[in-house]
């Protein structure tokens, strides 16, 4: 049976080591190198080392995981990068996405995931990992709640003159700059603004503008 070839790029030697004993316990696994740096791959690759998969935490001196991804994706190297980090911010999995890789794995994953995860990746599969997928899943789930949660703005039974002192409110003009571009007294102007507090039961002016934002009553 063909084993799958696979690079390790871990700055800690004990994970690296305990990733290491994981995989070299598999049939279908060969670990064909493991360094402590997106610098040592590079160099391992550039000697002609042939692998199917790198396995590579983010966080690592001399060529980051995030520049490693990127480099290897510009340099058209054909190895499939399964990232493990303990870095969990969408913002790195977008990005670890964005340049090439297919995996994201956060490093308390359990080692059965992780060896599906490999496997999958080395059918030519993509992977997030259970606890990041369940997470933007909630953040989904919590998003459509709150839009579901939205008043209908016929129910406020605003004006138009409301709404277009509400605009103003939202583009930061205060009483007396709205009263000008509107040709209205700043009396008049003051009792609509109170009278958008009343509508929609906000305790004043910031909580008015974020009240509209949320309900889709400004942009």
């Amino acid at each position: 049976m063909e084993k799958t070839k696979i690079l390790l790029a871990e700055d800690h030697l004990v994970v690296r080591n305990g990733i290491k004993l994981l995989l070299d316990a598999q049939d279908n696994f060969e670990v064909v190198g493991d360094v402590g740096s997106g610098k040592e791959i590079l160099d391992l690759i550039a000697t002609g080392l042939e692998a199917d998969i790198l396995i590579t935490d983010l966080t690592m001196d001399n060529v980051d995981g995030l520049q490693l991804i990127k480099e290897l994706y510009q340099k058209n190297i054909g190895i499939r990068v399964i990232v493990l980090t303990m870095l969990d911010e969408e913002q790195y999995v977008a990005q670890s996405f964005r340049f090439g890789a297919k995996a994201y794995l956060v490093k308390n994953v359990a080692a059965d995931e992780m060896l599906f995860c490999i496997n999958h990746v080395a059918k030519d599969g993509r992977y997030l990992c259970e606890e990041l997928a369940m997470k933007l899943v909630d953040k989904l789930i919590n998003k459509e709640e709150t839009r579901s949660c939205k008043i209908d703005p016929a129910e406020l039974s605003l004006s138009s003159r409301e709404l277009e002192v509400l605009e103003l409110l939202g583009e930061g003009l205060t009483n007396l700059e709205i009263s000008k571009k509107l040709f209205l007294s700043k009396r008049t102007v003051e009792g609509h603004r109170q009278s958008l507090i009343d509508k929609t039961k906000s305790k004043n002016t910031p909580a008015l503008i974020k009240f509209a934002i949320q309900n889709g009553l400004l942009k």
